[in-house]
């Protein structure tokens, strides 16, 4: 094919790689279109899985793949690493860190979304989110080496201290991360360590709203508290925290202290809506059309989490990876043949596969439609959605093998203190 065949060609710009910007790239692919994928970093993150990451259940290279690996087969698909940070939409052109312009004829926004710390950025040191890999590493060390200092002091004091975790937020990511901790306390304090014992670590989950799993039926949520509680697991709810310190949280009248923090309250989009100057909702999500383009932009659209798109039952879609992911594929062949063949781009219509949580190793809840299952059933169902997720057949076959591997003989993951953060705080004076 010659340069100039190349230059005619319809140019598709994708922002994000994460469900839903590799779902429509994926899907565009061996068509005679350009495409770009633009992430600012060089993977494909399976972020549901992070906080696998975090308990070390997984490592990093289980829940990524190079986006280059994963478009490889693509010819006509470029992938750049580069941050941006605008769109002159009236030039057709995307901003990128340091100057450089990207031209498009479509362009695809799916540039997901960050935790929200409710205009308290400043809690983020103290208690850090679950977004990134660094992210995970990071809460890794912190829980780890609390674990190892306690394990040496002579202090009961500071041991109870540092064997104490405070996770804020009570949606599936908290919830995920608090019986998750509860697993790596069980089974690595008993395994792995001589001086501590699992009854020794206490594990504390805040929720502002009146119950956990808002999104869930009260009865699978009030099913998860249950299963929660009876791992040790200290659930606060109906109190909104009211400020983070050094190791330490307010919440109502009670100042909690503990040596790791974990904030999994609230997420907001990306800066989308500021690049187009677009009013956009609570969360800072894009609306969105039928056919997910965004209002006013015929030529922009918005998937995952940086779309407001509504369903069926006329409310906002949730911020999952199976909308992503759908909305991802749809637009993807929606483009192909609009571009190809000049068809009108369809309505997004979005299939719901039911939603699941994970309370601790073998047991998860999980709803679909009206139908409920708990406990191994609702494992099961949760392990398959996830694996069915995960990009790349080797990640598939090494999730599956670990997790079956864990549940065959409580054998919790690697567990490697790395990163450059430094966890060591001394415990506070009493």
């Amino acid at each position: 094919m010659s340069d100039s065949d190349a230059i005619r060609q319809p140019h598709v710009v994708i922002v994000g790689g994460g469900f839903g910007g590799m779902g429509c790239a994926r899907t565009l692919g061996g068509a005679p279109v350009r495409v770009t994928v633009v992430d600012r970093n060089n993977y494909n993150l399976f972020s549901p899985l992070l906080y696998q990451v975090a308990t070390a259940a997984l490592s990093p290279a289980d829940i990524a793949q190079p986006i280059r690996k994963l478009l490889k087969r693509q010819p006509l698909t470029d992938v750049m690493r580069a941050q941006v940070v605008g769109i002159d939409y009236a030039g057709k052109q995307v901003l990128l860190a340091g100057g450089k312009m990207l031209s498009y004829d479509r362009l695809v926004l799916a540039c997901g979304s960050s935790y929200s710390y409710f205009g308290h950025d400043e809690w983020a040191g103290e208690a850090p989110a679950v977004k990134t890999i660094e992210d995970a590493l990071r809460i890794r060390a912190r829980l780890l080496t609390a674990y190892e200092r306690a394990e040496v002091s002579q202090d009961p004091a500071e041991q109870a201290f540092l064997l104490s975790t405070i996770i804020v937020g009570g949606g599936p990511t908290g919830v995920e991360m608090a019986g998750a901790i509860a697993d790596l306390t069980r089974f690595a304090l008993k395994k792995d360590f001589r001086h501590i014992r699992a009854d020794m670590a206490h594990i504390t989950l805040i929720e502002a709203g009146p119950r956990l799993l808002a999104a869930f039926p009260e009865s699978l949520a009030a099913h998860a508290r249950k299963m929660l509680e009876r791992h040790a697991v200290t659930v606060m709810t109906g109190e909104a925290v009211r400020g983070i310190e050094r190791n330490s949280v307010r919440v109502g009248e009670l100042t909690l202290k503990a040596g790791t923090l974990i904030w999994a309250a609230g997420v907001q989009a990306s800066p989308a809506g500021r690049w187009l100057g677009v009013e956009v909702d609570r969360a800072g999500r894009l609306p969105v059309g039928a056919d997910l383009s965004v209002t006013g932009h015929p030529d922009i659209y918005a998937i995952g989490d940086t779309a407001a798109a509504i369903g069926a039952n006329g409310k906002p879609l949730p911020a999952l990876a199976q909308v992503a992911k759908q909305q991802g594929l749809a637009l993807g062949r929606a483009l192909r043949a609009n571009i190809l063949q000049q068809k009108p781009m369809p309505a997004f219509h979005f299939h719901d596969r039911g939603n699941t949580a994970v309370i601790s190793s073998g047991a998860a809840i999980y709803d679909f439609r009206g139908s409920h299952l708990s406990g191994f059933v609702g494992w099961a169902f949760w392990a398959l959605i996830h694996v069915y997720l995960l990009t790349g057949f080797r990640n598939r076959i090494l999730v599956a093998t670990q997790w079956l591997w864990r549940l065959a003989t409580f054998e919790p993951g690697a567990r490697l203190i790395t990163g450059t953060d430094d966890p060591h705080k001394p415990a506070p004076s009493s």
